[in-house]
């Protein structure tokens, strides 16, 4: 059974960094599409960025293009979310996806995955 770990959120002042963390485990977990998605409260989930497999193509909401990047280290299973000049309303929990799939179609969509793991708070507060 495949498992997706979180790590790395946390309170931030506005301008701030983070850097999340997801890591695979268990099971089979060879080629895959990784993804983050953000959820705050009473809001839908909503896609954040995701990294192919075949080419380690990015894709960027445009809320975060130019603030954030994925980057991911398969050697290591782990799949990073780095986040500068957070703003409040990037305040949310977050997700991380996988898909074992080299590439797919659509990779914005929180449907298109099959495992997930339990999230990361990140808070943006002075």
């Amino acid at each position: 059974q495949v498992q997706l770990v979180e790590s790395g959120g946390g309170l931030v002042q506005p301008g701030g960094s983070l850097r999340l963390s997801c890591t695979a485990s268990g099971g089979t977990f060879s080629r895959n599409v990784r993804a983050w998605f953000r959820q705050a409260p009473g809001k839908e989930r909503e896609f954040v960025a995701f990294i192919n497999w075949i080419d380690s193509s990015t894709y960027y909401a445009d809320s975060v293009k130019g603030r954030f990047t994925i980057s991911r280290d398969n050697a290591k299973n782990t799949v990073y979310l780095q986040m500068n000049s957070l703003k409040l309303e990037d305040t949310a929990g977050y997700y991380c996806a996988a898909q074992p799939l080299a590439y797919i179609n659509n990779a914005r969509a929180f449907s298109s995955y099959t495992y997930w793991g339990q999230g990361t708070q990140v808070t943006v507060s002075s």
